[in-house]
């Protein structure tokens, strides 16, 4: 179970969690106060559990990508 090890390993949680945290502060940054609360609360729970961290940068990736697609394509 290699995968199971690596997500497991200290190192791994650990950048999960900075991550994390570095998503936050843009969330703040951008004042979106709720989003960065809530990233902090998943900083917290990713040192724990790293699919946690994993999943919600996913789906932050996934929400600003979305955003900027539908931004930048008008219709002619």
């Amino acid at each position: 179970m290699p995968l199971k090890r690596l997500l497991g390993s200290r190192a791994t949680r650990s950048l999960t969690v900075v991550s994390v945290l570095k998503e936050a502060k843009r969330a703040f940054d951008r004042n979106k106060r709720t989003r960065a609360l809530l990233l902090l609360g998943v900083a917290v729970l990713a040192w724990k559990w790293t699919v946690v961290g994993l999943a919600a940068q996913g789906v932050v990736k996934l929400l600003r990508s979305g955003r900027s697609s539908t931004s930048g394509s008008q219709p002619a």
